[in-house]
């Protein structure tokens, strides 16, 4: 691992948006990094190896055997890197890495570094929509590797739809905010890999105290099989579990439907529907010190679900027009009782006005911070990462993009100011 300069190591897999790699090094040269090449044999049918080593001045990775200086050189160049990018990274390699199948120098490295893990998927729309493909992601994910996702357009096929690989700007941007994570990591000095959390999720500064935390979707039934919901993925919420618990706190977390592991020594309550999540967030609430409400919570539900599947062609009517009545605010209800000293965090999901409307919701929610978020367009929902605003009574806190795990300890470092009334 680098000291003295950062080091990210690009892995170039074979696929026609090869040639974009060149242009995310020189991003990251500009940036002050130091960058090396690893590539697949593919890749070099796209980009020559002589281009990334006239443009980086470094030795080009290509065969498992071609360093002979070196004989473990997956292993020298997973311990030299501080960020291990793949960009663009194939469907062929996403299913091997999701697998842990380690046959080339590019997937052995990636199986042994303990870098922090990016990947930029680029293929085809189809293959980019493969069940296989969408499980291997997740797999990924949960795992802990980054995600840049695709883009949507024309693609060198011809074919138009999400599988381009990311901008590269994007990806570059991506890529510096994580090797920011593991630099802050490094000044803290506490000499553990950077690849699962820095070093501000391991301090203990939460011990003993109690954090509550909502998290994902509510579903409010139609009928039998229908319902009403919406596109949180739970994965902010978690990643507040997860930080709060690593420093030290008690953490209980109400959560609706999700797709996620449970994170570990986290109690865990599941419910559906609005009503349940209130109920069940009475208790926690009140003891809790810190209380961070993530669960993108249903504004309203129908009035008279039906214990049936209702029948189109018979129950057209009911199917057509649906009444619907407000659900409670659980927020507000909550906050409404807060103690001294207690700490509410709200969140703003909102698509225009951001900063205006997380200040309006801040004080009409009896909040102490709320974090505000803009959706639609492929942010923040079921994203791996997040850029956001932290808006409280004495300002507003722009942040950068960054993981979803590190805004995580970015909200608990400002919730920990405010019970400490600071």
């Amino acid at each position: 691992m680098s000291v003295e300069q950062p080091c990210v190591l690009i892995g170039v897999t074979g696929c026609i948006a090869a040639y974009k790699s060149c242009e995310i090094l020189r991003g990251l040269q500009k940036a002050g990094v130091r960058v090396k090449v690893v590539m697949t044999e593919h890749a070099t049918r796209f980009v020559d190896p002589t281009t990334f080593r006239a443009l980086t001045r470094e030795p080009v990775a290509v065969g498992l055997f071609d360093e002979p200086g070196d004989p473990i050189h997956h292993i020298s160049l997973a311990q030299e890197c501080d960020v291990f990018l793949i960009a663009p990274c194939t469907a062929n390699v996403l299913a091997k890495m999701a697998c842990g199948i380690a046959d080339d120098l590019l997937s052995t490295t990636a199986l042994a570094t303990t870098a922090p893990l990016l990947v930029a998927p680029a293929m085809n729309v189809r293959m980019y929509e493969a069940a296989a493909t969408q499980a291997n992601m997740r797999t990924l994910s949960e795992r802990g590797v980054r995600l840049v996702d695709a883009d949507e357009g024309y693609q060198a096929c011809g074919d138009v739809g999400r599988g381009r690989l990311a901008d590269p700007a994007v990806i570059v941007e991506r890529t510096l905010a994580v090797l920011d994570e593991v630099l802050q990591g490094h000044a803290g000095s506490s000499g553990l890999p950077a690849n699962s959390a820095s070093a501000a999720s391991e301090k203990r500064d939460l011990e003993g105290m109690r954090v509550f935390v909502t998290a994902g979707p509510t579903v409010e039934p139609i009928d039998a099989v229908r319902y009403i919901s919406n596109h949180s993925s739970g994965k902010m919420g978690y990643a507040v579990a997860r930080a709060a618990a690593r420093r030290g706190a008690i953490v209980q977390v109400v959560s609706g439907p999700v797709s996620l592991d449970e994170p570990e020594g986290v109690e865990m309550v599941h419910v559906r529907s609005a009503r349940e999540m209130l109920e069940a967030s009475r208790d926690p609430f009140a003891r809790s010190d810190i209380a961070v409400f993530t669960a993108a919570v249903a504004d309203m539900r129908p009035a008279f679900p039906s214990d049936r599947k209702l029948k189109k062609g018979v129950d057209d009517e009911l199917l057509t027009s649906i009444s619907l009545v407000e659900n409670p605010d659980i927020l507000a209800t909550l906050a409404a009782g807060k103690k001294p000293g207690q700490c509410v965090v709200g969140f703003a999901a909102e698509t225009d006005d951001v900063i205006s409307n997380a200040r309006k919701k801040l004080e009409r929610k009896n909040a102490d911070l709320i974090v505000a978020n803009e959706v639609g367009e492929g942010r923040v929902f079921g994203t791996d990462d997040n850029k956001a605003c932290i808006v409280g009574s004495d300002g507003v806190l722009d942040v950068e993009r960054m993981s979803k795990d590190s805004l995580a300890d970015v909200i608990l470092d400002n919730a920990l100011r405010v019970v400490s009334g600071r």
